[in-house]
């Protein structure tokens, strides 16, 4: 039995319930966690090890799939190269370069002050060392009073430094990251929509949260860190040299065989980190589907699968994650083993030294001392590596949006009539499944055109290509013989506009969320745009009128006042043509009814295409076409369809029965 299956019954009968499950399951792999990655039950420890590592291996060949596989799929977002995020950083880093070059120097100064104590105390030992030993005990508790005020001072003048440093790293994270947000921001809003509509809920959510959150922590955090501990481990190690080259060999030699995991480490985290955050967005669109699809969960008792296939994208996840996990162990080992030898090996060089004349104890204190200075900048340095990864992969999902390439390119044509046109249209979501095939339509100016069919006949998919949503596979759509996707998209949406079932309420004032269609309308206009959506009752009780805030955290509007909304928007944007897609469906029928009624008047002179299942719309058109599996199978009047009893006539039946 497939893990997927269950044995809940379904009310629908054997047979269709079947093909339910057919459908749902249809692309869905059964099996994605290969028996490989699961740790043997019996075997020694000797082969325990090797299983570890071919795990390991295979994880990382996942990893690498996973990656190549999104950098350019065919559907959905892809991801950026990591050039590009690197382009990325450094123009934002530039923009405000004046502000880089202010936390390197406070972040040099501040250090260079820091390392001028363990000096001055190699100096102190030196000095007091040669005092003991001619006798001069008052003159070494005088230099010891007088190293003491200068340590004092310096370790002041450190701290004001470092507070500099810290509030000018602050201050450039966060114009870096309003930067970053304002570019990412554009870069979603361009999306073709076309492409959004391809994309997995689950994706889309997901990098406008997580991964901008990620982003978020590292250009904030991580970024700046890493530039104060470069700043600080490269002083730290020149200052180690002039103190004694000898003495600064086992933190050189050590560091250095520990950059060449840290390399490994860079070569392989961003594909690991990438493939992360692609099990998230799995996991949020399981979960985003179920819970918008929990009525058809619950009616069709499909909730054991949902749950089967959420357990599933977990455990995939939980691959993905134990990959990083294991760099990330790896890392820190090395990085362990370099933090805590140079100890030992520069007390034991340094006692050598010493012995030898060749090392003071002064030297050898000082060594120690930025021995132990080393490690804390060094860790953090480490630190913000794995976080700057994580950021960067983070980013390179985000900086994925901007390399979508645009659905259409604006031409310089200009319409010469109002005239909307079809030729030969053809539509497919998937390669080689056509939903529409070859409707030719034409409308005249002002004519009031309903769209009728069968759910799933192609109407909605119609009304896209006749609004310039999408570009049709083959043919063409024209208004005044000009392609509709040739035009500039703020000048098609005065052209024709797309009002559809969807509805969209805003953060910010209910005014704010009308004259989104027309920046820079009046007042009145707004008002008179209400009144035309009979808006204008319902408006005129809340607290603040047009000043009331909507959307999150604040008034939430009921489904059908938000389709008001959207409609006010429709008439300030005034465009000639306009496509109702189920516009007034979340409106109560005698309500929507009404305001179809007080929209005529607005709509008058306009072209109108109203896709519908409400017939009473069909039955007040000048033109009916019925759209079946795709083709349009009849055209014509409401009379004119009723005398021939085809398609039409048995629909209108049906809705008047």
């Amino acid at each position: 039995m497939s893990r997927l299956e269950t044995t809940e019954a379904s009310p629908l009968p054997p047979g269709l319930a079947r093909a339910s499950a057919d459908t749902w399951e249809a692309g869905t792999r059964q099996e994605t966690i290969p028996a490989e990655l699961r740790p043997p039950r019996d075997a020694t420890p000797r082969q325990r090890a090797r299983a570890l590592r071919d795990r390991h291996l295979l994880r990382e060949r996942r990893a690498r799939e996973f990656v190549a596989a999104t950098m350019r799929p065919d559907k959905g977002l892809p991801i950026a190269e990591n050039r590009a995020v690197i382009s990325f950083v450094g123009r934002l880093l530039g923009r405000h370069r004046g502000w880089v070059v202010v936390v390197v120097l406070a972040n040099a100064l501040a250090a260079t002050a820091g390392l001028l104590v363990p000096r001055l105390l190699g100096s102190l030992v030196d000095e007091t060392v040669a005092h003991v030993q001619a006798g001069q005990t008052s003159a070494a508790l005088a230099s010891a009073n007088q190293m003491a005020l200068l340590v004092a001072a310096l370790v002041v003048v450190q701290a004001l430094f470092t507070f500099g440093a810290q509030a000018s790293s602050a201050v450039l994270g966060q114009s870096v990251l309003a930067a970053a947000r304002e570019y990412i921001v554009r870069a979603i809003l361009r999306l073709p929509l076309s492409r959004v509509e391809s994309a997995s809920s689950g994706d889309l959510v997901t990098r406008v949260t997580r991964d901008v959150g990620t982003m978020s922590e590292s250009v904030r955090w991580a970024l700046p860190q890493s530039i104060i501990a470069s700043i600080t481990v490269g002083l730290t190690i020149v200052a180690m040299v002039a103190n004694s080259w000898v003495l600064a060999l086992p933190s050189i030699v050590l560091g250095g065989l520990a950059l060449i995991q840290v390399r490994r480490y860079l070569v392989r985290a961003p594909k690991g980190y990438l493939t992360e955050g692609g099990t998230y967005s799995r996991i949020n669109t399981t979960l985003t589907e179920t819970v918008e699809g929990a009525r058809t969960v619950e009616a069709l008792r499909l909730a054991g699968r949902r749950r089967a296939r959420g357990d599933l994208d977990i455990e995939v996840s939980a691959q993905a994650e134990r990959y990083t996990l294991t760099l990330r162990n790896l890392l820190f080992a090395v990085m362990d083993f370099a933090f805590s030898m140079p100890r030992v090996l520069v007390l034991l060089l340094g006692a050598i030294g010493y012995v030898q004349g060749w090392a003071t104890l002064g030297q050898i204190t000082t060594a120690i001392l930025y021995t132990e200075a080393l490690f804390g900048p060094f860790d953090m340095l480490v630190s913000t590596i794995d976080r700057v990864q994580v950021g960067m992969a983070s980013t390179t999902r985000l900086l994925g949006i901007a390399t979508v390439p645009p659905d259409r390119e604006a031409g310089t044509d200009e319409p010469a009539s109002a005239d909307l046109r079809g030729e030969d249209l053809r539509y497919a979501y998937r390669a080689g499944h056509d939903v529409l095939h070859g409707i030719d339509l034409g409308l005249r100016t002002g004519e009031r055109l309903a769209i009728v069919g069968p759910s799933g006949s192609g109407k909605s998919t119609l009304g896209r290509l006749l609004s310039g949503i999408h570009g049709p596979r083959t043919g063409s759509v024209t208004v005044g013989g000009v392609e509709l996707t040739s035009l500039p998209l703020d000048r098609l949406r005065t052209e024709v506009a797309l009002v559809t079932q969807e509805h969209h309420v805003f953060i910010g004032t209910l005014r704010d969320n009308v004259v989104l269609a027309r920046e820079g309308a009046s007042d009145d206009e707004v008002r008179a745009a209400l009144r035309a959506v009979e808006a204008a009752d319902w408006v005129s009780r809340l607290p603040d009128g047009l000043d009331t805030r909507l959307g999150s955290g604040n008034l939430a509007l009921t489904p059908g006042r938000a389709q008001q909304v959207a409609l006010a928007r429709l008439i300030l944007a005034d465009p000639h043509t306009i496509v109702l897609d189920e516009a007034t469906s979340l409106i109560d029928p005698r309500t929507a009814r009404h305001l179809e009624g007080s929209m005529n008047a607005l709509l008058t002179d306009r072209t109108v295409i109203a896709i519908a299942h409400r017939l009473h719309t069909a039955h007040d058109a000048d033109r009916i076409a019925v759209v079946i599996d795709g083709r349009i199978v009849e055209l014509g009047s409401h009379d004119e369809l009723v005398a021939r009893e085809g398609e039409y006539a048995a629909l209108w039946r049906a809705w008047t029965t």
